[in-house]
C-alpha cells in the first residue's frame, strides 16, 4: 500500500499547529491509558470519551474533568475537531467499530488484534485507504525500547538466527469474546515479525481448556519462518508465575528479552554454537565451534512504550506517513491466528499461513524519528 495521505492539518486546519482532537471508545484499563497519554502529550487532546459502563465513564469524568462523555460511539466521534479515534473495545467489535469510524472519515488506532477474521482486516486497509485516513494496530511491544535492542542484535552481520521462543503467561484475565492465542499470540507474533522482518510460512498449534471453559486458555504455537528458522510461542490464563519474555538463539549469542526485569530488561549472552566451514567428516556429520565470551546487559532507554506509540500515531497522522505497525502489519498477524485455528481444529497438524502478495516492512528509520520525537 504505496498511498501518499495528506496531513490532518491539510484537511480542516491548513497550517494548523493546534493539538489533534482525540475521542477513545472504549475506557477499561489501557482505553483509560490512552486518555491519560493523549493528554500528557502537548500535540493531542482528548475531547470524548465513549464507553457503555456508567461506572468506567464516572472515573473518567473524576480524573479528566472537561472531557466530553457518551455512551454513543457516532457522538463520540462527532464531537468537535474530534480527527483521530482510539478503539479500545473487545476485540470481536473491532471490525464494526473500526470500519464506522473509517467511513466518517476518521484516523483510527485500533487495539489488537486488528479484526478476529483477516478478510475483515483487508476491508478496513482498502477502505482507510480510499479515505485517505492512517489505521494503526496497538503492537505496542514494537514500541518497547527493549524490544527494539533485541533488533539490533538480531540485524548484526555476525551470526544467524536459528530460532526464537516467546512465553507470555499469567493467571487471566479471562476474555469473553476470544480464547487465550487470540487474547495474548499477537504480541510476540507481532514481535518475531518485527525482528525478522518477515511473517511465517507455516503454523503448528495445540489449544486446551484447562479452566473447563468453553474457549482455549492455555496454547503453545510453532512458527516456520523463512530460512529455516523456528520460533516458538506459549501463552496461558491459567499459570500463576507471570511471564513476559522472548529470546533469540543465533549463531554467535543468545538475547533475552525480560519486559519484567525493569532492571535488566535485555540480556546478551555471548555463547554459541556454529558448524565449522571445513570439509564435514561425513555425510551429515560437520565439525563444530563452541563460542563462550561475555554476558551484556545493554542500557535502555526508560521510554512508556504506549506513549511512544501514540507519538507514533500523531506523527503519522499529521505526516501521512505509514505506521509502524500499520493495517497491513495488524492483517499478518490476523492471518497467522486463522492459521493457528486450523491447525488446532487439525490436532496440531502443520498448516501454511494464507500469503497474498508479498510483506514489505516499514522503514526502520520512522521509528527512529517516532523515538526522537518523545526524547
Amino acid at each position: 500500500m504505496n498511498t501518499t495521505l495528506l496531513p490532518i492539518g491539510d484537511k480542516k486546519h491548513p497550517g494548523s499547529t493546534k493539538p489533534l482532537g482525540v475521542a477513545i471508545i472504549g475506557c477499561g484499563y489501557w482505553g483509560m491509558n490512552y486518555v491519560r497519554i493523549f493528554n500528557e502529550l502537548t500535540d493531542s487532546r482528548v475531547l470524548a470519551v465513549c464507553d457503555q459502563s456508567a461506572e468506567r465513564l464516572n472515573e473518567a469524568a473524576r480524573r479528566f474533568p472537561g472531557v466530553y462523555l457518551t455512551t454513543h460511539i457516532d457522538d463520540a466521534a462527532s464531537q468537535p475537531d474530534v480527527e483521530a479515534v482510539v478503539v479500545c473495545t473487545e476485540a470481536s467489535t473491532h471490525f464494526n467499530v473500526t470500519r464506522r469510524l473509517l467511513l466518517a472519515g476518521k484516523h483510527v488506532l485500533v487495539e489488537k488484534p486488528l479484526t478476529t477474521v483477516a478478510a475483515d482486516s483487508e476491508k478496513l486497509i482498502d477502505l482507510a485507504e480510499s479515505n485517505s485516513a492512517i489505521l494503526m494496530v496497538g503492537h505496542t511491544f514494537i514500541f518497547n525500547a527493549g524490544v527494539r535492542k533485541v533488533k539490533e542484535y538480531v540485524q548484526e552481520e555476525s551470526g544467524r538466527v536459528y530460532y526464537l521462543y516467546a512465553r507470555r503467561t499469567n493467571l487471566g484475565p479471562i476474555r469473553r469474546d476470544v480464547n487465550a492465542l487470540w487474547d495474548l499470540a499477537p504480541h510476540d507474533i507481532a514481535i518475531f515479525n518485527y525482528l525478522l522482518d518477515c511473517t511465517p510460512q507455516w503454523v503448528s498449534a495445540v489449544g486446551g481448556k484447562v479452566l473447563r471453559n468453553c474457549r482455549d486458555d492455555v496454547g503453545f504455537i510453532s512458527l516456520g519462518y523463512p530460512n529455516n528458522v523456528l520460533a516458538h510461542v506459549h501463552v496461558s490464563w491459567a499459570d500463576p508465575d507471570k511471564a513476559r519474555e522472548v529470546v533469540v538463539v543465533k549463531s554467535d549469542k543468545r538475547i533475552v528479552f525480560n519486559d519484567l526485569n525493569g532492571i535488566e530488561q535485555v540480556r546478551v549472552f555471548e555463547k554459541g554454537v556454529s558448524p565449522v566451514e571445513h570439509e564435514p567428516l561425513n555425510y551429515g556429520e560437520f565439525r563444530f565451534e563452541i563460542r563462550d565470551g561475555d554476558i551484556i546487559s545493554p542500557r535502555i532507554e526508560p521510554v512508556e512504550p504506549l506513549k511512544h506509540q501514540c507519538r507514533h500515531f500523531l506523527e503519522c497522522v499529521r505526516t501521512g506517513k505509514r505506521p509502524i505497525s500499520s493495517g497491513v502489519e495488524g492483517r499478518d498477524v490476523v492471518r497467522v491466528l486463522e492459521a493457528v485455528n486450523r491447525s488446532i481444529e487439525c490436532k496440531g497438524l502443520q498448516v501454511e499461513v494464507e500469503n497474498k502478495g508479498d510483506y514489505v516492512h516499514p522503514n526502520v528509520n520512522a521509528l527512529e524519528t517516532a523515538t526522537s520525537a518523545v526524547r
